[in-house]
């Protein structure tokens, strides 16, 4: 992958030790985002659920928040558990499973883009993928789809490469992936991996793959690979109808596992809603691509300039995209980042239009572009730095290096200058997050911040009880001690006073008023970090946009 060999192009050239050097340079900067603290409230809910298998070595029971949780599927909690058994209950551990999943991505990245193209493609695809905002900010806010983007990569791979053999490993591989997949979130997975082939068999007329015994054998097998899965669900859910789940009893965990959780969320008639917009991901893709959104979407429109594709087999990448995306698009249920699982996709695409001939004559145009966008998002990056007040002498040194490297490169043509530029971007944009931003945003964390408080100051308490907010899972996850729920005050009692709280500061007054004993341990700004707004990075207009959260002893 990385061997010492230049790939020449008619304007300039992709050598080997660059790659590599820009491989090593992309990985470290995506493995800043593991060491920083988890975001509220996805990943702190996983990070809970799964530090409850762990501890009660239930590995078949998914408890969130204090009860049975039916949402996705057990697979990223098993192997974060594992995670946390070997390296303890931390945000490293939490997320460096995901990271090496991760790496495992760029890998089958490079290695379909090189049998679908060849290595000038391959080489820019992968610097493509681990260059993009939304995958920088993947390896910090990990969630399910970070698991999922190398599932559905590496299926894809195996699959394509089983159609080259009349039986092969590939056909176990590919099952297996398509198995993990669904056990990370559900069959309609299995769209992403098999519409690309399906579309690329009938428009190049190869009806006999559709009677082909290997893609049955492929299809039991994965079905086959998936029964943990179907087991816990039946056992937490199927064998206990009494259990009440979204508000119902008789819930089917294997009903939910085929129907409700995607069909549902799709058709919007299942326990999960939401309010699709045709063209959320149109403009989602504009932010979460930086800096390659627009050079994708002048990719995909050369695809459709093309009357025949040069090479027939990119259909099968381009389908999947393509019919993955409409997919999205249609659902009634729609995240900013649900569209990351086809990041690779996208790369290819991208990296195949931009080392093209046609693309190499119009370098300097595309240049000109690039260099438009990356001075924008610098500007943009000091801006904000500068408005939270998180301009570190450290980031400042980042900066100027970074800066000076663009603007070096900003006349140099070719594919090599394109991939220092984005780079540089990224390592900026990484920077910035991991030194500046995050840690910042991380202040008004309130449940964390106040899990470590009582860590700290109260190291031997047994229980403490979260009344009123659980939206707030990084408290669960970060407090030593043992967290209750409770939504009345007689049920946090239980027999037991005195207790302590957590609880938004109108809750805890509300309590004092009705005559009971209160004593304020610490109070915490909260503010929902996974919602940022202009009001809140404005400084003038913060402070409106904060609540208060305390600690506090109730008797």
């Amino acid at each position: 992958m990385l061997k010492n060999e230049t790939l020449k192009t008619n304007d300039g050239h992709l050598s080997g030790n660059l790659f590599a050097l820009l491989i090593i340079a992309g990985i470290v900067l995506n493995f800043a985002g593991v060491f920083n603290d988890i975001l509220e409230p996805d990943g702190t809910l996983y990070a809970s659920i799964a530090k409850h298998s762990a501890i009660t070595n239930d590995w078949i029971n998914l408890i969130g928040n204090g009860q049975d949780w039916l949402d996705k599927p057990h697979l990223p909690f098993w192997i974060t558990a594992i995670s946390f058994k070997i390296f303890g209950y931390t945000a490293f551990a939490y997320k460096i499973p995901s990271f090496l999943f991760w790496l495992a991505g760029i890998y089958y990245t490079y290695l379909l883009a090189l049998k679908l193209y060849n290595k000038t493609v391959a080489r820019f695809a992968v610097i493509i993928y681990i260059t993009a905002l939304h995958v920088i900010l993947s390896n910090f806010d990990v969630r399910a789809e970070d698991y999922l983007t190398t599932l559905i990569i590496a299926a894809t791979y195996h699959v394509f490469r089983a159609g080259e053999y009349k039986y092969s490993w590939h056909i176990l591989y590919a099952a297996l992936y398509c198995a993990c997949a669904m056990m990370t979130k559900g069959i309609f997975v299995l769209v992403t991996i098999a519409s690309g082939f399906i579309f690329y068999w009938i428009l190049t007329k190869q009806w006999k793959e559709f009677l082909e015994p290997r893609w049955y054998l492929m299809f039991a097998l994965s079905f086959l690979f998936t029964l943990p899965e179907l087991y816990c669900l039946y056992i937490q859910f199927d064998l206990h109808p009494e259990k009440i789940v979204y508000g119902k009893t008789n819930v089917s965990g294997i009903r939910f596992f085929f129907w409700d959780s995607q069909f549902g969320r799709f058709f919007n008639n299942g326990p999960i809603k939401g309010k699709g917009n045709p063209l959320f991901f149109f403009h989602t893709i504009l932010w979460a691509f930086l800096p390659w959104s627009l050079l994708l979407y002048i990719s995909v429109v050369a695809l459709f300039k093309k009357r025949k594709p040069v090479n027939r087999q990119s259909l099968i990448i381009n389908f999947a995209a393509l019919i993955s995306f409409i997919m999205f698009s249609l659902s009634r249920f729609q995240l900013p980042y649900y569209i990351l699982i086809i990041f690779p996709h996208f790369a290819i695409i991208t990296a195949n239009w931009l080392t093209d001939d046609l693309a190499l004559k119009k370098q300097s145009r595309i240049n000109i572009m690039l260099n438009i966008i990356f001075f924008i998002l610098v500007l943009l990056i000091i801006v904000i730095a500068i408005l939270l007040d998180v301009v570190y002498l450290v980031y400042l040194m980042v900066i100027t290096v970074a800066v000076l490297i663009i603007f070096v490169y900003s006349r140099k043509k070719g594919l090599a200058a394109t991939a220092v530029k984005s780079m540089c971007f990224a390592f900026l944009l990484s920077a910035f997050l991991n030194i500046s931003f995050y840690p910042t945003l991380m202040q008004y964390q309130s449940g964390m911040q106040a899990a470590k408080w009582l860590n700290k100051n109260k190291p031997a308490l047994n229980e403490v009880t979260m009344y009123k907010c659980i939206p707030h899972t990084s408290f669960a996850f970060y407090s030593n001690a043992e967290v209750k729920y409770a939504d009345t005050i007689q049920t946090a009692l239980s027999n037991k006073k005195p207790i302590i709280i957590y609880s938004e500061k109108a809750d805890v007054d509300s309590l004092a008023e009705k005559g009971f004993n209160i004593l304020v341990l610490h109070s915490f700004a909260y503010f929902h970090t996974s919602k940022l707004n202009a009001h809140f990075i404005m400084p003038g207009s913060r402070s409106k946009q904060l609540q208060t959260f305390e600690l506090a002893s109730v008797n």
